[in-house]
């Protein structure tokens, strides 16, 4: 399978899918750990989380996938959202907890 078709499979496979550096116990920079402390308090149970550390093919596809050049990258239902600058004006709106929970 190639990457793209690798990353597409995980996020259609899980509804909340963030590809971050590190793991939610272990974020491995300030903007993952940013996203996961977001996740939490938008009321996310079921996170699904990409250590792109871990494998350099899924760090830069995952780049071209959503055409977006930075981690991490938070898809919601298969949709891209966006890095921790948008997660966070999504979260003081209010929007991102609504699309968690719907």
């Amino acid at each position: 399978m190639d990457t793209q078709a690798q990353i597409k499979e995980i996020i259609t496979s899980h509804p909340v899918v963030l590809f971050m550096k590190g793991n939610a116990k272990f974020p491995q920079c300030g903007f993952s750990g940013n996203a996961i402390n977001i996740l939490k308090a938008s009321g996310v149970e079921k996170l699904h989380t990409v250590n792109v550390l871990e494998d350099e093919g899924i760090r830069q596809g995952i780049k071209q996938y959503a055409n977006w050049p930075t981690i991490p990258q938070l898809y919601i239902n298969g949709e891209f959202i966006g890095g921790s600058d948008i997660m966070t004006e999504m979260f003081q709106s209010g929007e991102l907890q609504k699309l968690v929970k719907a």
